[in-house]
């Protein structure tokens, strides 16, 4: 299942891991292990953030995807479960509609 995991980093302690020449590396790591489809990193609510689609092929693999952001960063994840448009597409929307209304 492919999911959204939305990583919230603080300044502290990655502002001391820029400094230590740490942060790059450590960043890199989590990445290679996390296998993601796309990352992007942005600013979310003042602090350093990244957006990341990931492959989940059960509930058990959650905590690998999220326990480095957290034991690394102090970092805040959340997971949202995301559809591309040929997912959408095989959700028979209509048929769900007739049933529903």
């Amino acid at each position: 299942m492919r999911m959204l995991l939305n990583v919230r980093i603080p300044h502290e302690p990655f502002n001391s891991y820029v400094r230590d020449g740490i942060a790059g590396t450590t960043i890199s790591k989590i990445l290679e292990e996390t296998k993601a489809e796309a990352v992007y990193f942005t600013e979310q609510n003042g602090m350093r953030g990244a957006v990341l689609i990931v492959d989940v092929p059960n509930a058990s693999k959650i905590p690998a995807l999220a326990e480095p952001w957290f034991l690394r960063f102090k970092a805040d994840c959340e997971f949202r479960i995301v559809m591309s448009p040929e997912d959408l597409a095989k959700a028979e929307l209509e048929k769900l509609g007739k049933t529903w209304k």
